[in-house]
């Protein structure tokens, strides 16, 4: 009987230890409890549980959640993201309502809303996206919003009934450097993106965007995508450390030392940014009630 030969395995990539920088607590506490109880009874989905955010133990024991609207799950499949892909389920028209009470009774004080990428909707969902504003509004007076959307994939008309609704803040993010826009958002376009920015800026708003660090992206590639940011109207960036949600997701290259972060911090106001917020563990929505004020010294 002839021997077959013996190959080897391809060795499995080796995973690149956590560094201590990027420990969390766990959450624990009165308030945390409260609010799971809350986004449990209001049949809530929040990008803190979905995106599984490092900081949700820290905000929801003070009290605070970013609330995903349009379902939970998302009809891209972005090699980042820890949310859901498939197929969504019907729009559901009294979660504006469900939210705005949520926030009142939360006592939110600034509310940080996001969505799943709704493409197979003629309006992307833009139509919940207005009337969530206007609900949370009606029952929040005194609470301010940042709306953290999607591309609407480049149709206009739905970006317009965000900016008619006016929120304090609307937040789009870049996510990572040109070069690898297609690998790490594979249904996006750069500088569709940033077109984004440009006609927020255009409609009045107080425009904010993220990017992720540790993707294999260069510090020079990091530097010109603020720069690019800050020359489409953004006021706000935001800068964190990637991290793998699963091992099917986009591994990281290389954890950012908190000194990177600081001086890109100084690098982006250097350039006219009016808030930088950077650091291994932010998020977008991290520190967000600060975002409405300018971080300039």
């Amino acid at each position: 009987m002839q021997e077959l030969p013996v190959i080897a395995a391809e060795p499995a990539a080796p995973r690149v230890k956590k560094p201590d920088w990027l420990r969390v607590k766990l959450p624990i506490g009165e308030n945390y409890r409260q609010v799971r109880n809350l986004v449990d009874t209001h049949k809530l989905h929040t990008i803190c549980e979905s995106g599984n955010c490092p900081n949700m133990g820290e905000c929801w024991g003070a009290g605070t959640a970013t609330f995903m609207i349009l379902g939970n799950i998302c009809t891209r499949s972005c090699g980042f993201c820890a949310v859901a892909t498939g197929r969504p389920e019907a729009v559901d028209w009294d979660e504006p309502q469900r939210v705005a009470e949520a926030i009142y009774l939360m006592k939110v004080k600034h509310a940080v809303i996001t969505s799943v990428d709704r493409d197979e909707l003629k309006d992307g969902g833009s139509i919940i996206w207005a009337n969530t504003i206007k609900a949370v509004r009606a029952l929040n007076p005194d609470t301010t919003m940042e709306t953290l959307i999607p591309d609407f994939r480049g149709i206009w008309e739905n970006l317009e009934r965000v900016i008619e609704a006016a929120p304090e803040v609307v937040s789009h993010n870049l996510e990572t450097v040109e070069r690898m826009t297609k690998q790490v958002r594979i249904q996006a376009k750069y500088h569709r993106s940033l077109e984004v920015i440009r006609r927020l800026k255009e409609g009045g708003m107080r425009t904010k965007s993220g990017i992720m660090l540790g993707l294999g992206e260069t510090k020079e590639e990091v530097v010109q995508a603020m720069q690019d940011l800050y020359d489409n109207g953004c006021d706000v960036v935001t800068l964190g450390q990637y991290l793998q949600p699963t091992p099917k997701h986009l591994p990281v290259v290389r954890f950012v030392h908190p000194d990177e972060f600081a001086e890109l911090r100084e690098i982006g106001y250097g350039m006219g940014l009016d808030y930088v917020e950077a650091g291994p563990l932010v998020r977008s929505s991290y520190h967000a009630e600060k975002h409405i004020f300018s971080g300039r010294k």
